[in-house]
């Protein structure tokens, strides 16, 4: 259950609007997700969070959009985030993310929490070769 109501006229909002009509553009899809619908609650945050979210992900760099949305879905699971990663898995599958690329991130995703795990309970300490203060 969310915390806030799903904004009901976004678009009588000429802030909203405008944003929306750029996700519209940007994605070159009709189709605007709940995430962007109930962040326009307030037009600043959205305004904001889109702008970011614009230039990080939709601006070419030196990751691939497949690879920023694989990113995307292994954070999205480790914070828990069910609906981030419902979303950018489907973004990921839009971009050609295959199963078999699903299932190595998974494993991938997996793995990391186990042995990230480890070394948090063990307190491993850094090896000097990682650590670039300490690289000749």
């Amino acid at each position: 259950m969310s915390t806030i109501a799903r904004h009901q006229s976004p678009e009588a909002d000429p802030r909203v609007k405008a944003v929306f009509d750029d996700i519209r553009a940007t994605r070159k899809s009709d189709f605007i997700n709940n995430m962007w619908h109930y962040l326009a609650f307030d037009a600043d945050l959205l305004e904001k969070t889109w702008a970011e979210v614009k230039t990080v992900m939709a601006t070419p760099s030196a990751l691939d959009p497949l690879v920023k949305e694989m990113l995307y879905i292994a954070v999205s699971v480790t914070n828990g985030c069910g609906y981030c990663a419902h979303s950018h898995t489907a973004a990921a599958k839009a971009k050609g993310m295959t199963d078999e690329q699903h299932a190595d991130l998974l494993r991938v995703i997996s793995l990391a929490a186990k042995t990230n795990q480890l070394a948090t309970a063990l307190q491993v300490p850094v090896d000097p070769a990682f650590d670039t203060d300490h690289r000749p």
